[in-house]
């Protein structure tokens, strides 16, 4: 729990949630008759309408990005170094979204929500959704809060890869997007990892083919293990050698399979955290949509032709130390964009933190993030 809220803060925030009584047709030719998505807002939206930032989350974010629910809140929300007052996306100047997708296990309609048909939560049968499924629910909500275009939508990871749909399938509903540490679809590597992940969690005892709430239990051990899976692939074995090295817990070998070395340690630690908060359904849901993420498959593999009809401006950033979404990737939305004569602006940042470098606070980073979103600023109304 804080002392006390920090000036750079948005201070106290709370959720909302818009209940969707239109169908929405799923790219898997299933429909959700009605749904729910809960988001939190910051900041005011100007007499023009036209200051407001979409955020969208990776695989485990959720719509709360900054601030806090209480003054017994022991954790902001997960972009509080990016969002809030006087900060990159500065809540002084900005009218700021986060949406937790729908699939998600924060409050938006997914497999622990109740299936109207049967009285019981969806659980496994709550339809896989893809990225597009969650810009066209994003893009009804903007609707109802009266955001006609976006001054910019901005995510990382699984959430820049939105931004990038965002762009194909509403390119006049934004005039900027920001895409970090991203890729225009996953690599058979990364596939891979998602399914280890996946099996981990359907072959638990525990896991019921997806019913465990009717079993009053939680498939805790194959959650842990794919959150160790993933974890291990956001972090580069540089700051992995720098944060642990060999060190061991009690200085000393025990010849058992006890947690001797620290980054053991961590990564168990990682694991009983996701267990705590985070639901198993979902996290398949997740994964499936990451896979599935190929806006260019349309067009026979052709990412140019693909953004042909992409009119935002773009801001690409992506790390040096990043092997899960490499820089290489980025290039290639860059490439594709040139081809078509747009305008975009790219950094490459030296870290070596890995894929999870989106997160942190960075000075390069900061400072070419900052630039950017006063540019941006500058284009609103007052």
């Amino acid at each position: 729990m804080p002392e006390s809220i920090p000036d750079d803060s948005i201070g106290l925030v709370k959720s909302s949630i818009f209940h969707f009584n239109e169908p929405l047709a799923l790219a898997s030719g299933l429909t959700l008759n009605e749904y729910e998505l809960v988001y939190e807002t910051y900041g005011k939206l100007n007499e023009a309408r036209d200051n407001a930032v979409l955020v969208c989350h990776a695989l485990s974010g959720t719509h709360h990005l900054a601030g806090y629910y209480s003054m017994d809140d022991r954790k902001p929300g997960w972009w509080e170094n990016i969002v809030g007052p006087g900060k990159v996306i500065d809540t002084n100047r900005f009218y700021v979204v986060g949406v937790n997708n729908l699939g998600g296990c924060h409050g938006s309609t997914g497999p622990k929500s109740t299936n109207p048909a049967t009285g019981k939560p969806y659980g496994p049968d709550f339809p896989i959704v893809t990225v597009t499924d969650w810009v066209t629910s994003q893009h009804r909500l903007s609707e109802k809060l009266g955001i006609k275009q976006w001054a910019a939508v901005v995510g990382g990871s699984l959430g820049g890869m939105q931004v990038l749909q965002w762009a194909i399938d509403y390119p006049d509903s934004l005039r900027h997007a920001i895409v970090i540490a991203a890729a225009p679809k996953l690599t058979a590597q990364n596939i891979a990892f998602n399914e280890v992940a996946r099996q981990a969690i359907r072959t638990d005892p525990s896991f019921h083919d997806g019913h465990y709430y009717e079993h009053d239990t939680i498939p805790e051990s194959g959650l842990r293990i794919a959150r160790m899976l993933g974890h291990l692939t956001y972090m580069s074995d540089d700051i992995m050698a720098e944060k642990f090295g060999r060190a061991l817990r009690e200085g000393t070998i025990n010849f058992d399979y006890g947690i001797e070395f620290q980054v053991e340690s961590y990564l168990r630690y990682q694991a009983d955290s996701f267990v705590g908060s985070f639901d198993a359904n979902t996290y398949l849901l997740m994964t499936k949509a990451l896979d599935y993420f190929d806006p260019a498959a349309a067009v026979a593999g052709d990412l140019t032709a693909v953004l042909a009809k992409v009119s935002a401006d773009f801001f690409v950033l992506s790390f040096t130390s990043d092997w899960r979404f490499s820089p290489q990737r980025s290039h290639e939305i860059v490439r594709a964009l040139h081809d078509n004569d747009l305008n975009v602006s790219y950094a490459e940042i030296e870290s070596h933190h890995g894929h999870d470098a989106f997160l942190l606070s960075l000075p390069q980073y900061l400072s070419v993030f900052s630039a950017y979103m006063n540019r941006v600023a500058g284009e609103c109304s007052k």
